[in-house]
């Protein structure tokens, strides 16, 4: 017996990838005898399996069609009756399924169903992004004076000096390190960001703290003194928005530093300041000690940084009320946030994170998650992400994977299929929210993660903007900056050295994003060969573009007929096995088509 499905067909499931509730799905399988029965088996996380059985058509072809009424994570696979014996069939790695008689062999299809939509606007997810860690970027003052200076901190003679971490014996950071980066730098290469044609800024922490990467606030209601004043801040808004650029801040929720206002371990605020200082200070309930004062619950152990408990309904007005943190400085320009660790983060929080964004008449609340955040867990806690009444979208770190581990030619097949499994996953606008990366402040460079391949940088930078989400380039990375793992992935912008061929690359396909809508509303599709080459197809209807890719130092021919395709659509195949025949793609190059 042979049975034939393909989730990423949609003669074979209608509609595509994740469904809304009440929206009606058709499934249809083909199997090759007719005297079976099929059964649709699917299941809600968390509920009872329901066995549906499918209807028969001209003898090979069952069909079924179901909407579902309850947002989740669905789960679903065929059981095959075949006289007295039962088939399973699950999916297999290009969104097809394998046949089994071992229940314990079979691997499930994945739903997604979500409850709202979930639009942001055009200025979000037509734009470009683009992300400074402010201490490396620039330093604007007239003769590069630092100010603010911190207590036992450690800076930098030059700005070519490369970042280094002072530890003592037992590996903690004693004294912070600094460049001086600051906000008048960033007013200062407003042309530069716009010469770019960069339309969204994305800021790593601003706000008063002791380290160089301000995850762990002082105090959430001031700027850091290194970094400049209030009144700087709001000259740069008001300069980003005249020059069409919007401005998305780093929320960090979920922690405060050990010498914050709130904590105030060392009395840097004053004695009797903090919850360390005083069990009646108002902030005390924000956490959770074990040993008062020396032993409280932080974030992943780390001592500095004193987790907050986010149930606590005063930290809860804190930051979402109608005088917190969001409303004070959405009420100064700001466009958006990125919510650091958005998965310790409870949904309910989230929830009502939105809501106040919402209030405030933004729309771009964006989560740090680095896995599919489909099926994230945390715990047994299933993260409802995609629902569309939470985050916009993410951080989409799988992108990054996908892109690197191709290029990296690493297992092809698995690489290109989980990343349409991805996209399988997302309900639409999610995926195209999802702020997309090929480096941050956490990963290692794009140029040093491809072994300084700047032939493989410029692709990865063109696989960046073919794919569906808002591209988001790490400052540096568009000027060939190099760098492991942090903190040397934070080395200082390189203003004498911008590799102009890689920025030029940039440049273009900013512009060519700008030009061509499929680039952001279209659909994708995929096609590559045992080979190594890939194709990435953006479709609307009969239009399409596409970027041809080939990672190897050989000149590629292509021949339509050796790609496998996934989810492309008949009409789109056609045309492609017309145009692409004996299309010559040199070694380790890339080329847009437009069709």
């Amino acid at each position: 017996m042979k049975a034939y499905y393909n989730s990423w067909d949609e003669n074979f499931k209608r509609p595509f990838g994740a469904v809304k509730i009440n929206q009606t799905i058709t499934w249809r399988i083909i199997v090759d005898d007719p005297n079976v029965q099929v059964y649709l088996q699917l299941a809600r996380v968390g509920d009872q399996e329901v066995a549906n059985p499918m209807q028969q058509h001209d003898g090979s072809t069952w069909e079924y069609q179901l909407a579902l009424i309850k947002p989740g994570l669905y789960y679903y696979y065929f059981e095959i009756h075949h006289q007295e014996k039962t088939i399973w069939a699950g999916r297999n790695d290009l969104g097809q399924i394998t046949l089994t008689d071992d229940y314990a062999q079979l691997q499930k299809f994945q739903l997604t169903c979500y409850q709202f939509e979930n639009p942001t606007p055009d200025w979000y997810c037509h734009g470009v992004a683009y992300q400074i860690f402010p201490d490396r970027f620039f330093n604007g003052h007239p003769h590069k004076e630092i100010t603010g200076r911190k207590p036992n901190s450690f800076l930098y003679a030059t700005e070519q000096d490369q970042p280094y971490y002072i530890k003592n014996s037992d590996g903690e950071i004693v004294r912070w390190d600094f460049y001086g980066g600051n906000i008048a730098g960033i007013q200062a290469k407003i042309p530069y960001l716009k010469s770019l044609g960069v339309t969204i800024l994305y800021l790593n922490p601003i706000f008063a703290a002791t380290s160089n990467h301000r995850y762990d606030t002082n105090d959430f209601f001031t700027i850091d003194p290194m970094l400049g004043s209030e009144d700087e801040f709001k000259n740069l808004v008001t300069s980003l928005h005249q020059n069409g650029i919007h401005l998305i801040l780093d929320g960090v929720f979920n922690h405060v530093g050990e010498d914050s206002i709130y904590f105030n371990a060392h009395q840097l605020y004053g004695p009797n300041t903090g919850a360390s200082q005083n069990q009646h200070s108002p902030y005390y309930s924000w956490f959770k000690f074990t040993h008062y004062p020396d032993k409280y619950a932080s974030w992943w152990g780390v001592s500095n940084l004193p987790e907050v408990n986010k149930a606590d309904p005063s930290y809860q007005d804190f930051i979402y009320g109608n005088q917190g943190v969001l409303h004070k400085w959405d009420q100064l320009g700001v466009d958006g946030w990125r919510l650091d660790v958005a998965d310790e983060l409870p949904m309910d929080f989230l929830r009502q994170l939105r809501n106040r964004e919402r209030i405030e008449g933004n729309q771009v609340l964006i989560g740090e998650v680095w896995e599919d955040a489909s099926n994230k867990y945390v715990g047994n806690e299933l993260r409802t992400y995609p629902n569309g009444d939470n985050l916009s979208g993410t951080m989409n770190y799988p992108v990054r994977n996908f892109i690197t581990n191709y290029l990296r030619q690493i297992d092809v097949t698995k690489t290109v299929t989980e990343y349409l499994g991805l996209i399988e996953n997302y309900p639409r606008d999610f995926m195209q929210n999802c702020l997309n990366n090929i480096g941050t402040h956490d990963t290692i460079r794009i140029k040093t993660a491809l072994n300084n391949d700047e032939q493989l940088v410029q692709i990865a930078f063109a696989m960046l903007f073919m794919l569906p989400g808002v591209p988001c380039l790490y400052y540096g990375d568009e000027a060939g900056l190099v760098g492991a793992k942090d903190p040397d992935n934070r080395r200082f912008f390189p203003w004498d050295q911008i590799n102009q061929t890689i920025q030029a690359t940039v440049k273009n396909w900013i512009k060519r994003r700008r030009q061509e809508d499929l680039l952001v509303t279209g659909e994708i599709g995929l096609a590559y060969d045992e080979q190594g080459h890939l194709m990435i197809v953006r479709y609307q209807d009969h239009q399409a573009v596409l970027l041809l890719i080939n990672p190897s130092k050989c000149p590629w021919t292509v021949n339509p007929h050796q790609l496998t395709h996934l989810h492309l659509p008949a009409t789109i195949c056609d045309q492609l096995g017309h145009f692409l025949k004996e299309k010559q793609v040199a070694g380790k190059q890339s080329q847009f088509i437009k069709l």
